[in-house]
């Protein structure tokens, strides 16, 4: 196959692991996603079953499918050379998701390419090709006239490049873009369906060396032991890979920690009250602590995501027994809150730096709220 000029210096930027081209033939190590027949290895989320369906060995987007319907890749990926092709006939709109969380915005929490048919002549945040609605491309480079359209995303954190039409139109260091350095670093590829007759086929992926390691505080009833009752008389239960908490009281780590990186889901009922608690004594509320609160209530003095006492976060929109992604960054003096891949709060005066425990606090009997996939590591 012949190179162009540009494809041969795009790929020489790459390290020796990854010198392919964007249109090289061998694509050795590559495990295709799609067979072309079935759409067995993805499953439809937040929307019908019908939302995706298969024709002429092309994975449609159903034009009644709404947002935000969309296809969910069956395993995470952390970094990946993903590759494949979409179709582009008059008015149409779609994009694929990369590092897409289990429940949450796809596009705040993990990242999506943009595709559009307009060839823009000053690229925006929002034309074909951007990290939308966030980093513009480097240029437009669409066939929109009833054509097939090849595309390669290659993510090696932090380093994020794309191809399209063999063409490079993203090439950043993604933790020099503020909006996106605190996304998440693994998750679900993804096909959005907004509700135009988009078409994908020869969908394949290639994994690459991970770079960071998450130690499981609890993803099975197994984790159970990981914890301990550290005050009062909480109730939390393990069921299979849902942390269940309810009563009044703190739930602690075993391990201690300083500076780490806390990723979990959460839900609850309504108008719960409970919190995420770091650097404690392993006293729950009666030793030196932090606590981000989690109370659902936009007029309570501090909602959730709040550091209480300290500084008052602004409120996700939550939904009560819906699950929603938390993730808490404790570094020396610094913390910062995002929920739902949006930053509600950032503090840079923590004056107590000591490790402690991370606890889980049950405050009112009856209002129970619900962890699962705790992960942390240590930075």
């Amino acid at each position: 196959m012949k190179l162009n000029r540009r494809d041969l210096l795009a790929s020489a930027a790459l390290s020796p692991l990854l010198m392919a081209s964007p249109q090289d033939s061998t694509e050795s190590g590559f495990v295709s996603l799609f067979d072309g027949k079935t759409l067995s290895g993805w499953t439809v989320q937040d929307g019908p079953e019908s939302a995706f369906y298969i024709d002429n060995g092309d994975i449609v987007v159903h034009e009644s499918a709404g947002y935000p319907t969309w296809l969910r890749s069956a395993r995470q990926y952390e970094n990946f050379d993903f590759r494949g092709e979409f179709f582009i006939k008059g008015w149409m709109n779609s994009g694929i998701y990369f590092h897409a969380p289990e429940h949450g915005r796809n596009m705040w929490c993990g990242m999506k390419l943009n595709i559009f048919q307009d060839v823009d002549a000053k690229p925006a945040p929002e034309s074909m090709g951007s990290i939308f609605p966030i980093v513009p491309p480097l240029k437009v480079n669409v066939k929109n006239q009833g054509q097939w359209n090849t595309f390669r995303i290659l993510m090696d954190w932090p380093r994020l490049q794309v191809w399209t039409n063999g063409e490079l139109i993203q090439d950043l260091d993604v933790e020099t873009v503020p909006e996106l350095r605190h996304r998440l670093r693994s998750g679900y590829l993804g096909l959005e369906s907004l509700s135009y007759p988009n078409r994908f086929r020869n969908l394949r992926v290639r994994e690459l060396p991970s770079k960071v390691t998450w130690s499981p505080l609890y993803e099975t009833a197994a984790d159970f032991s990981k914890w301990h009752v550290s005050q009062g008389k909480p109730i939390f239960q393990a069921l299979d890979g849902v942390l269940h908490g309810d009563g009044n009281g703190h739930f602690a780590t075993n391990e201690k920690f300083r500076d780490f990186e806390l990723q979990l889901y959460i839900r609850h009922v309504w108008h719960h009250n409970g919190g995420v608690m770091f650097r404690t004594e392993g006293k729950g509320s009666a030793g030196r602590h932090y606590e981000v609160q989690l109370h659902d209530v936009e007029g309570a003095h501090y909602p959730t995501g709040s550091l209480y006492h300290y500084k008052r976060g602004l409120y996700p929109r939550i939904e009560p027994e819906k699950w929603w992604l938390f993730q808490l960054r404790v570094k020396d003096a610094n913390c910062l809150v995002r929920i739902n891949g949006e930053t509600v709060l950032e503090y840079d005066t923590l004056d107590n730096l000591d490790e402690g425990y991370i606890e889980l606090q049950a405050h009112d009997t009856g209002r129970w709220t619900e962890y699962k996939h705790i992960l942390v590591r240590r930075i």
